[in-house]
């Protein structure tokens, strides 16, 4: 796969050449910073058709075209739509609430071609964001019941007791049958047309998820990525079929365990710092994990002058958890720099804190480094994402940034996810932005994780909005 060489709008100047070319170069960022989207697309194909251009220039300003159509997507709701929403509430509402809504980042917008369109889960975030706002739901909705935390309560202390059992700290595993699909509707291609589709597939090198076996896989030839490739796929090939969905499904069968270090500050041995891991894991990496002016002064108001690796990642986590709620998020290949969005938006889902956590543990000398694929809890699956951290004298520990949100009673279980993980978690990446196997021709709908999959043809990526996906989860313990 060619190397998208741009990561965000300005970057595009490192491909113009001449004065001419520069000042075409600026007025495509100029207009796409200001959200004047059909005219930079059409600038775009001006300045494609009246230049001889390089494969990768073309590559990436077509990339650029396709990020404004990504946006155009994560945008589509009107003010309408969301003061429905919010009038259940708020039945008050006016615009000097949306505007101060608006103004704290708790109601997310953009002004496309003109015309402000509100984020396509705006109004069901501002009631996860706000605090104020989250009180009158739960005023009117009542709290509800979490299953989850209820799971939770019962399976961390569980996990907790076998693993202080075991000498490799872990818990007793979790049986699990995993079916797979994704599903290109019928008439999405012409017919005859090869579909490229890359689905997800359990890691075979973590400790974590072990006795994996392939039951079946629909289709007669499909390729497993090497373990080197740290986004783990299935690869399988289909012909395009006239009134006929194309449907790529596999399933599969693993033990998944849960893992607990019970860590303290005193078990915490100085780093190697010349061992290429603590040299590979400490330092920036583009797009995501960069040491910038802002990270530089959210480390120093967070970590102050605490040298000891645990303690400054714990103080990290307690941050997080104070002070950036999770919500619905853009897509992460629209965003050009995760963790800065986070800390001027004041929330974030699991990858995007998760890679804020990453950042400021590299910046502290603390390795780090991203890990993602589901969460299979019964009655609470979905994608997920968290981290590893390496420890010296310990090694890689599995840390939930996200899940550090939940509460509980005892302290050591509160503490849980800041040194484990528990048994429900199917492991795909071990890393951010990392190629597939075989190669993507086209840029890929997830520039960041890889969790939902990835199709294409010869005519381009099928984005996410082409084609639909489903996991299905038989707990077999």
């Amino acid at each position: 796969m060619k190397k998208i060489l741009i990561l965000s709008i300005l970057a595009l100047t490192l491909c113009s050449c001449g004065n001419k070319k520069q000042k075409t170069i600026d007025s495509i960022n100029s207009e796409i910073a200001a959200g004047n989207f059909a005219l930079a697309d059409s600038l775009i194909n001006n300045y494609i058709a009246q230049n001889q251009l390089s494969e990768d220039e073309i590559y990436n300003l077509k990339f650029q075209k396709d990020l404004m159509h990504r946006k155009r997507l994560d945008f589509r709701k009107t003010k309408e739509d969301v003061v429905k929403y919010i009038s259940k509430y708020y039945p008050e509402v006016d615009d000097t609430m949306l505007a101060k809504w608006e103004n704290a980042k708790a109601l997310a917008t953009m002004t496309i071609d003109g015309e402000k369109k509100y984020f396509n889960s705006a109004a069901r975030n501002l009631f996860r964001i706000d605090k104020d706002a989250l009180q009158r739901k739960i005023e009117i909705d009542g709290e509800g019941i979490d299953e989850l935390q209820l799971l939770l309560e019962k399976h961390l202390p569980a996990v907790m007791k076998q693993a202080e059992e075991s000498p490799v700290r872990q818990s007793l595993p979790e049986k699990m049958k995993i079916t797979y699909t994704l599903t290109v509707p019928a008439n999405t291609l012409p017919a005859n047309e090869t579909i490229r589709c890359w689905l997800p597939y359990p890691r075979t090198d973590n400790r974590r998820q072990t006795n994996i076996e392939l039951l079946s896989v629909d289709a007669d030839h499909y390729q497993i990525s090497p373990d080197e490739y740290l986004h783990k796929s299935i690869y399988i090939e289909k012909t395009a079929k006239e009134n006929e969905p194309a449907v790529f499904q596999y399933s599969f069968v693993m033990s998944a365990s849960g893992e607990w270090f019970n860590l303290k500050p005193e078990n915490i041995k100085p780093y190697d710092k010349k061992s290429e891991l603590y040299k590979k894991y400490t330092a920036e990496r583009s797009a995501h994990v960069i040491f910038n002016n802002l990270i530089k002064e959210y480390s120093d108001k967070i970590v102050g002058k605490e040298t000891n690796p645990l303690l400054v990642s714990n103080k990290i986590l307690q941050y997080i958890k104070d002070n950036y709620p999770w919500a619905s998020a853009l897509e992460y290949s629209t965003m050009s720099n995760i963790p800065e969005y986070v800390i001027e938006n004041n929330h974030g889902d699991c990858g995007m804190v998760g890679l804020l956590y990453i950042t400021l543990c590299r910046y502290n000398g603390i390795p780090a480094k991203w890990q993602s694929g589901f969460m299979l809890h019964p009655g609470d699956v979905n994608l997920h994402d968290w981290a590893e951290t390496y420890f010296e004298g310990i090694g890689w520990v599995p840390v939930d940034p996200s899940f550090i949100r939940h509460s509980f009673a005892d302290s050591d279980v509160n503490a849980f996810y800041s040194n484990g993980i528990d048994a429900y978690r199917w492991i795909v990446n071990d890393d951010y932005s990392q190629e597939l196997y075989p190669a993507k021709k086209y840029p890929r709908s997830e520039t960041v994780d890889f969790q939902r999959g990835e199709v294409e043809w010869k005519g381009g990526n099928l984005y996410f909005n082409k084609w639909k996906w489903n996991i299905d989860v038989e707990y077999l313990n």
